[in-house]
């Protein structure tokens, strides 16, 4: 009777091993969304927070891996759901701390309202007053969440930033809460002048840590080694020059 209590142990152990091993040599999916940081062009997901990622896996020595841009609540959903999967840029927040694994940040944002220049009769001075407008978010975005949390109704939902910027255009929306940085690309994309947008707003809850994060079944050898990675990026400054390029 031992000797088949040891001999199942002996299975059981190997077959954890097995198991182990196979969830570190998995391909890791990296996913993000169309943004000021990362967009795609001939079929290849580009932009700078893009080149900050594969640097950092470059350094970590992972080669395996498989990078795909979604919309933003599939990106999140597939990070927040699946194993093995790192996600950027990504807002840390108090509501989504426990759900994945940060590996570090990429640079802070600072949030405003804007509107169309044009229309003089949208004037905030509060996010209580704001809260009266028509609001464009996208879709499980951190700013979605806030708002919701402050008791924003009048929300119209957009899968992605350029729809999102294209309702503001149109007079679908008469808010949208973006950087600046973002709202400049966003405008150079749709070929129409910064200018015709105006900041009525800074929304300082909002300033806070965008981030490359790792879902939470991600196994912690190989956050470890991502993580370690990053930050010798981080502190030798190769993560900032490339950030703070346009």
């Amino acid at each position: 009777m031992g000797k088949i209590h040891r001999h199942h142990r002996v299975l059981a152990t190997a077959l954890m091993l097995m198991v182990s091993l196979c969830a570190h040599a998995a391909t890791l999916q990296v996913v993000t969304e169309d943004s000021s940081y990362s967009a795609l062009e001939d079929g290849k997901v580009v932009g700078v927070a893009s080149q900050v990622v594969e640097m950092t896996l470059a350094a970590a020595g992972i080669t395996d891996y498989h990078m795909t841009l979604y919309p933003w609540a599939r990106a999140y959903d597939i990070a927040r759901l699946e194993a093995n999967v790192l996600i950027y840029p990504m807002i840390r927040s108090s509501g989504r701390e426990d759900s994945f694994k940060w590996v570090g940040e990429l640079e802070r944002v600072h949030p405003m309202f804007y509107k169309l220049r044009e229309r003089r009769d949208v004037w905030v001075a509060s996010l209580q007053e704001a809260a009266h407008y028509t609001v464009g978010v996208v879709r499980d975005d951190s700013r979605q969440q806030y708002l919701e949390s402050k008791g924003f109704s009048k929300m119209v939902v957009s899968a992605n930033n350029l729809d999102n910027l294209r309702k503001l255009i149109t007079g679908q929306v008469e808010l949208i809460p973006m950087p600046e940085r973002e709202a400049r690309e966003q405008c150079a994309d749709l070929h129409i002048p910064f200018e015709n947008l105006e900041s009525v707003f800074a929304l300082d809850e909002l300033s806070k840590g965008l981030y490359v994060a790792m879902s939470a079944n991600t196994p912690d050898e190989v956050v470890e080694k991502i993580t370690a990675a990053f930050a010798r990026l981080k502190q030798n400054g190769t993560v900032d020059k490339l950030i703070a390029r346009q």
